[in-house]
């Protein structure tokens, strides 16, 4: 990872202890291969998969209590991914996601910091063609919305890989497009219910938890 500065840090879910390591702050950056800016990463876009954001706190309170017993699960976006490393914990069916090159890095370093089995990884970009991904019985996000583009591109992704009774949460941070998201999902016949974190050591996120599943 270059000359990047790390964070180690445990947080405590429940009865399970998850170790992170992270980037110290969002002003950390290394490309030497150029292989983040070929892929359209800008120096200001690249340390944000790396920092531990609310969100995907909120994410895995949420999920660690979701009855994901026999389901395949997919993490979109997944970034240093909590709720991938929770999960794989609990041993659930994970498969961890996101487009940034150094993310699966993150991952794996994780996963040895809490000593358990190889979480699958897939490095994807939702406007290409992911033909052999297949479906999930569930996939789940956090604070994925950054442009508006990304509303259409995003909801297409979910619909093409969620199987036709799968499920989908989502936590969104307040970026201004949660209802739009909604809304197209909804028009392909699911429905959405929205709600705020009921209890969390966040106490003061202002965010909302979107859950999809078919009418």
């Amino acid at each position: 990872m270059g000359n990047v500065r790390l964070r180690y840090q445990t947080l405590e879910f429940a009865v399970t202890d998850l170790h992170i390591c992270s980037l110290r702050d969002s002003n950390q950056y290394s490309d030497p291969d150029g292989i983040a800016e070929a892929a359209g990463i800008s120096p200001a876009l690249w340390p944000l998969f790396g920092v531990l954001w609310p969100s995907g706190i909120i994410l895995a309170e949420y999920v660690q209590d979701f009855d994901f017993e026999n389901k395949r699960i997919l993490e979109v976006g997944c970034g240093i991914g909590v709720s991938s490393l929770l999960l794989n914990k609990l041993n659930a069916n994970i498969t961890a996601s996101d487009y940034h090159p150094a993310a699966q890095t993150f991952i794996e370093r994780n996963n040895k910091l809490n000593h358990h089995t190889p979480i699958k990884f897939e490095r994807i970009n939702w406007e290409n063609d992911h033909e052999g991904l297949g479906q999930f019985d569930l996939i789940i996000g956090s604070d994925l919305l950054y442009e508006d583009h990304q509303v259409k591109t995003l909801s297409q992704f979910l619909l093409k890989h969620t199987k036709p009774q799968g499920e989908m949460i989502l936590v969104d941070p307040g970026r201004g497009r949660k209802s739009r998201l909604c809304k197209q999902i909804e028009q392909a016949g699911f429905e959405c219910a929205i709600e705020q974190p009921k209890q969390s050591q966040l106490s003061d996120f202002k965010g909302h938890i979107m859950y999809f599943n078919r009418l």
